[in-house]
């Protein structure tokens, strides 16, 4: 069976969660502090703070910029639950924005048509690992915050700068199948000092000081600390960290061999009009491939074929507004015009030109069975 994902590992992740294991020290401690530090280097910016997913990221970022009761954040209908229930933990109001027919990425259009006096932030989803146009949507959206969810963008850029660091706050997702995998993680990366040691409280409970910052102090008073606001326990730990280490060492070489897959699925559609692939990269985009949609001719049917054929697909992402939970059902024409037709295929470095190959052909097997 060919998976939709696949982790990309080796000894090197085993042997790196061995030595932590090794060392005595598994939570949340000096790897952890080591990631935080080379991956925000790695994305430009001062400061990075690991969290245990994208989920709680995404609602530390809503918790740092103060957004409550009352307020509005707009987001993207098409995209992972988590983007709209961070929204709704924090008990503000998920405004859902429709989406680009092409990218898939949140309609600028639509969002500037839904700030009213009481929009106090947008969440873009770098939609599939191909970056917003965040100049387009800065000037959309004036100085109302943005938080970049970039939970599939690990690696992106624009404008030749890694995605994550145009917001007020990045925030992303490490895991199992993401670009940059741990199995589970999260962080948030930003340039705000107070933010950044505010968000280093609320992962702990709100404790001022974690336990491994405790081993530094005077031992005569090591157990000591202050509760100065209450938070919840979303911090990294060791192991997980150990893995993205090894990972971000590798992350430059993967999504490489994901855009040479993408151009083997682009090489094998061209002249089957049943399928649609994703825009290309070029000029400010350069997306991290994190998946590879089609909009596909009987959608449904096509997965089904191909799930006989030992190929697994997925669809992300059902729209969000027409869940039940979010009740009020705005009309959002294009995610409910392009829904039916998505499909995602597998996509992960390890996949081998072969394997994409008979991918392409079971496809075309079946367009070519339709038309007899």
């Amino acid at each position: 069976m060919i998976p939709l994902f696949k982790p990309y590992y080796n000894e090197e992740e085993t042997n790196a969660v061995g030595e932590v294991i090794r060392s005595g020290w598994v939570g949340l401690g000096p790897i952890t502090a080591k990631f935080e530090e080379e991956f925000a280097r790695f994305c430009e910016v001062k400061y990075c703070v690991g969290l245990n997913s994208g989920t709680a990221a995404l609602d530390m970022a809503l918790k740092l910029l103060e957004i409550k009761n009352g307020d509005e954040v707009i987001v993207p209908t098409m995209t992972f639950v988590s983007t709209a229930h961070a929204v709704v933990y924090n008990l503000a109001t998920p405004i859902f924005a429709d989406v680009d027919e092409n990218t898939l990425n949140i309609d600028i259009d639509d969002v500037r048509s839904k700030i009213t006096a009481r929009t106090k932030a947008i969440i873009p989803v770098h939609y599939g690992g191909r970056p917003v146009d965040l100049d387009k949507l800065r000037k959309a959206v004036g100085n109302i915050y943005i938080i970049e969810d970039c939970a599939h963008a690990c690696g992106a850029k624009y404008k030749g700068k890694p995605i994550g660091s145009f917001g007020a706050i990045g925030c992303f997702s490490f895991h199992a199948v993401k670009n940059l995998a741990m199995g589970e993680g999260g962080a948030i990366i930003l340039n705000n000092e107070n933010f950044a040691k505010r968000a280093k409280k609320l992962r702990w409970l709100g404790i001022d000081k974690g336990t491994w910052d405790r081993t530094k102090l005077d031992k005569s008073y090591w157990w000591e600390y202050n509760v100065e606001e209450i938070g919840l326990k979303s911090h990294l730990n060791d192991m997980a960290a150990a893995i993205g280490l090894v990972q971000l060492k590798k992350l430059a070489n993967a999504n490489m061999r994901r855009r040479e897959i993408v151009s083997l699925y682009r090489e094998g559609f061209k002249n089957v009009e049943e399928v649609s692939m994703p825009p290309e990269d070029g000029g400010n985009f350069i997306s991290s491939w994190h998946l590879c949609e089609i909009k596909a001719k009987y959608r449904d049917e096509l997965s089904v074929y191909l799930q006989s054929k030992d190929i697994n697909t997925g669809v992300h992402y059902k729209p969000i507004h027409l869940y039940r939970c979010y009740g009020n059902r705005p009309i959002l024409p294009v995610a409910e015009k392009v829904f039916p037709k998505i499909l995602t295929l597998p996509l992960y470095p390890s996949l081998s030109d072969d394997e994409v190959n008979y991918i392409v052909g079971s496809i075309k097997a079946f367009y070519g069975s339709k038309k007899i």
